[in-house]
């Protein structure tokens, strides 16, 4: 099976030059894609811009109006890092759609992946940290509305906490958020997750996956969604620029076959989305996150080389006697 992965040309916006964010990426995870072949004959899955209605169901409708309208106050933009203008509005609807369409197709074919997305501190009332809207909490209300889930669990693996998720669903017991992040890393003050790991500075592939595979047990077994988001952040590698936590690139391939693995064999629908990763060798970054989509597709290829196998044996013709 191939794993079907969304993508729009204007999850890239232009920026300052040397700006901390490294926008690129989105385009060079796009193109790192068809060069590594795992991209199936119809390529990606194209989104539409999400509309007003959509967003405002995860976000104040004030807030969004001056997003759509590129008119964000100077204190607001400086809090998200960047000003509002039109082609960065354009951006985070695009995004934001893309997670939605994500989500859909992890319904459809049980694990999907989106090239963006992830952008877990924009809260209800307004963005920050790089995000504007949370694509992630829109996709979840987007689907609860139209009836396509009733639960949900947010998997947020990016190096800092996922707090604007964890406003947007307080006390929302139709929705459990866990975030695994650097204690000591932004946001300075943390909105408390449903279920939240502050690991200290340093910590690396034994202690964290040791950490991971455990509340991973503990969650599902108290909890069974409907669908799955897994916020697959990149920055907890050791050679990250904002990441205060030390998983190799190993490290990183074996968490992210660690929860596709485990929600795989539990036939959980999930969807991936980019997260956070910083650097400015935009080439090693995109290849960086592409752990990913990688790692989502050998799960998903081996599955459906196992079916496969087993179609043939039950499928083989009884030999004469």
């Amino acid at each position: 099976m191939r794993v079907p992965f969304v993508h729009h040309p204007d999850y890239c916006a232009v920026l300052p030059a040397n700006h901390r964010f490294p926008m690129d990426k989105f385009r060079a995870v796009a193109q790192r894609l068809r060069h590594d072949g795992l991209l199936g004959n119809d390529g990606f899955y194209r989104p539409r811009p999400a509309p007003f209605e959509w967003i405002c169901l995860a976000h104040d409708t004030e807030y969004v109006d001056r997003v759509f309208n590129a008119d964000v106050t100077v204190a607001v933009s400086r809090e998200i890092g960047f000003e509002i203008r039109p082609d960065i509005a354009m951006r985070a609807r695009c995004a934001t759609a893309g997670t939605v369409l994500t989500g859909y197709l992890a319904l459809e074919h049980g694990i999907a992946c989106n090239t963006a997305g992830g952008s877990h501190h924009a809260r209800r009332k307004q963005g920050a940290g790089f995000c504007v809207f949370n694509d992630v909490a829109v996709a979840i209300r987007v689907l609860q509305s139209a009836g396509a889930i009733r639960r949900a669990l947010v998997i947020d693996l990016d190096v800092h906490q996922g707090d604007g998720t964890a406003d947007i669903f307080q006390d929302d017991p139709s929705v459990l958020t866990f975030s695994m992040h650097a204690q000591k890393n932004y946001p300075v003050r943390k909105v408390p997750s449903d279920h939240d790991i502050g690991l200290p500075d340093g910590t690396g592939d034994l202690v964290y996956l040791g950490h991971l595979g455990k509340v991973l047990d503990e969650l599902l077994a108290s909890f069974v969604p409907d669908l799955v988001f897994y916020n697959a952040g990149v920055d907890p590698f050791e050679g990250d620029r904002l990441g205060r936590l030390a998983l190799s690139r190993t490290g990183l391939r074996q968490r992210d076959e660690l929860v596709l693995s485990t929600l795989w064999a539990r036939q959980i629908p999930v969807a991936g989305v980019l997260g956070g990763g910083y650097s400015q060798n935009i080439d090693e970054l995109a290849d960086r996150h592409l752990t990913l989509h990688r790692a989502a597709s050998k799960i998903a290829g081996g599955a459906a080389l196992e079916e496969e196998a087993t179609a043939g044996i039950t499928n083989v013709p009884s030999r004469p006697g």
